[in-house]
């Protein structure tokens, strides 16, 4: 397991569904502890391993993730999958991002949980042939379920563990809150929140 990654630039994937500040508090840690110079918030177009469900559109998500990041001038928001056609697969996100950044090391930022299903992706071993990986520690996932992951990838040595502070807030939760029409305040930006309002997003 490696240490700091100084000057590279991290990527955080997600659906962003919506983004909340376990995103942001995560993109934070990978910064500080692996000195980045940069996180790129990455939103999923179509996600190839599941449906992503109460979906208001990728529109609507990289609207919100762009409002998330607007605060924070080391974030920025890519559109690479969100204008891509079909399933955005990590390792060609990771080519074009490669072919875009020229000799930048790339790191991409995953919790422990993702993590222990990377053989699962589509060529794994590209993934981590292009970028190295700062993994978020999860409860119920140990740093040996991941390593012994890592070891079958032949990814040992490209591998940071990431403390994360516990967030009890998940997008779901978000949803199930706005659709209730329950305050979002305090767990999401104050933007998207607002945003999620006006718009009725989950309703």
């Amino acid at each position: 397991m490696s240490s700091q990654i100084a000057g590279g630039i991290g990527i955080l994937g997600s659906a962003f569904n919506p983004p909340h500040l376990g995103h942001l508090a995560l993109a934070q840690e990978a910064l500080w502890q692996l000195e980045l110079s940069e996180v790129v918030l990455m939103p999923a177009g179509e996600a190839p391993h599941k449906r992503i469900v109460d979906d208001p559109g990728r529109e609507q998500r990289l609207a919100m993730t762009r409002l998330a990041a607007a605060d924070d001038p080391r974030f920025s928001v890519s559109t690479l999958e969100v204008d891509r056609e079909g399933p955005s697969y990590t390792y060609e996100t990771l080519e074009l991002l490669a072919g875009e950044r020229g000799d930048t090391e790339l790191v991409f930022v995953m919790g422990a949980d993702a993590a222990v299903g990377l053989e699962s992706w589509r060529r794994p071993e590209r993934v981590i042939e292009l970028a190295r990986l700062a993994v978020a520690r999860r409860s119920g996932v140990s740093d040996a379920e991941v390593a012994a992951v890592m070891r079958s990838l032949g990814a040992d040595g490209r591998v940071t563990m990431l403390e994360m502070p516990q967030f009890g807030v998940s997008s779901s939760s978000v949803r199930e809150r706005a659709a209730a029409g329950r305050p979002l305040r305090y767990l999401v930006p104050e933007s998207v929140a607002r945003f999620i309002e006006e718009k009725g997003v989950y309703s």
